[in-house]
């Protein structure tokens, strides 16, 4: 037997693998703005796509990724592992899960398409969104670039899992001295300005990670509004119940986690701007991407639309996370399995 023994607990035990893939947005993806499009072509065959991840790829994680090329007496080049850390490693990739029924490793295969982008039939992922090819590859002596990766079954499933979500993750924490809640608003996401925001945090320094789109629920939107719901004699022209209401409830946010050096929280909030976008200065998000302005709110009776929210300090990134993550997720703030692949879905 050569099965290695187990000191503790076992990334994956307990999953059924049948119905879980782990997607890979490679760096050519990532570069190319393609994610987002990527995942939503997989969304948008019924699959489940969620714990959505941005990394940046180490090496131990590449060479397990490729282990089977890198082992494989009969491959060539010989420095295709100079080929593969240079495609990978240090360079950003995102990665999710996908939730399916016991054919979702085929489906997926199917989906991607081959894997020289020129091979790739219309209606696959790389054959629709694919520029590279194997002979521009093989010239320029480096790897294809086909955009995204699926586990091929259920044991590479598990395997991809413990690669790309089992480490790399913050350890875990007892308070939120270094973590926000980062909340891109309606606005932000209907004016496609998500990406855009989120990059310029992660500009900082900052790691962002645990991107998700939640459509927002009225209790969300009370409890993460509560001093300006408590102090709404502030705002005598305007009923703040029914604005908040009429600006979020029932519409789509995205949420991340940004995870930084102490002073993280006054950074973000130096970087975000005054909500007044009018009143930022360059430089700042709301001052470059912002077009609402208070004048305007107030005359038209709502709240001003400025884009994005991150926690002000380590109390209300608490709040914050069990607002918009939930109570009980915790385990995203660990390094441990991503909460979003707890098998309550059999």
């Amino acid at each position: 037997m050569n099965r290695k023994p187990s000191s503790g607990a076992v990334v994956g035990e307990g999953i059924d693998f049948t119905r879980w893939a782990v997607i890979l947005c490679k760096p050519d993806a990532v570069e190319r703005g393609l994610v987002d499009a990527v995942l939503e072509r997989i969304a948008s065959t019924g699959i489940s796509v969620r714990a959505r991840t941005d990394i940046v790829a180490e090496p131990w994680q590449v060479h397990v990724a490729y282990r089977n090329m890198l082992a494989d007496p009969g491959r060539s080049p010989a420095n295709r592992p100079a080929y593969i850390e240079a495609a990978y490693v240090g360079r950003p990739v995102v990665v999710a899960l996908a939730h399916g029924g016991p054919d979702i490793h085929a489906r997926l295969r199917r989906l991607i398409g081959h894997t020289d982008p020129t091979q790739a039939i219309e209606g696959t992922i790389r054959g629709d969104l694919g520029t590279d090819s194997l002979a521009a590859a093989a010239a320029e002596r480096r790897l294809v670039r086909n955009l995204v990766h699926t586990s091929d079954d259920p044991h590479a499933a598990r395997r991809d899992l413990a690669t790309w979500f089992g480490t790399g993750r913050p350890a875990p924490v007892s308070d939120f001295e270094n973590i926000s809640v980062v909340l891109c608003k309606p606005d932000a996401v209907e004016h496609g300005l998500v990406n855009d925001v989120l990059d310029r945090i992660a500009a900082t320094g900052a790691t962002v990670t645990n991107r998700q789109l939640v459509t927002v629920e009225r209790w969300q939107i009370n409890v993460h509004y509560w001093d300006l719901l408590v102090d709404a004699d502030w705002f005598p022209d305007r009923d703040i119940p029914t604005c908040l209401e009429a600006e979020y409830a029932g519409r789509q946010v995205a949420v991340a986690l940004a995870y930084g050096e102490p002073g993280l929280h006054a950074r973000l909030r130096d970087l975000l701007g005054h909500f007044d976008p009018t009143r930022a200065a360059p430089g700042t998000i709301r001052g470059d991407l912002g077009t609402d302005s208070l004048a305007a709110a107030a005359a038209e009776g709502r709240l001003v639309r400025n884009l994005v929210h991150t926690s002000d300090d380590p109390d209300a990134a608490r709040r914050d996370f069990g607002t918009w993550f939930g109570a009980r997720r915790s385990g995203l703030l660990a390094t441990s399995l991503p909460a979003q692949i707890a098998p309550a879905e059999a």
